[in-house]
C-alpha cells in the first residue's frame, strides 16, 4: 500500500511539475503577443504621419532626376 501510494506521490508531482512550465510558456507567449501588436501600432503610427512627407521627398528627387 505504501509503494503505490509513493508511485501516486511521485505521479502527481511530475504532472503538477509538468502544468507549471505551461503555465509560464502561456504568460510569455501572451507578452510576446502583446509587445508584438504595440511595436505594429507604432510602427503603423509612424508611417501614417511620416509617409506623406516621404512621398513628397520622393517626387521632387524623381522630378529633379
Amino acid at each position: 500500500m505504501t509503494g503505490a501510494y509513493a508511485h501516486l506521490i511521485a505521479l502527481l508531482t511530475v504532472v503538477s511539475n509538468r502544468f507549471e512550465g505551461r503555465k509560464e510558456r502561456g504568460a510569455t507567449a501572451v507578452e510576446y503577443g502583446l509587445l508584438v501588436g504595440l511595436i505594429a501600432i507604432v510602427m503603423i503610427t509612424g508611417v501614417a504621419l511620416v509617409g506623406p512627407k516621404l512621398s513628397t521627398m520622393f517626387t521632387t528627387v524623381a522630378g529633379k532626376l
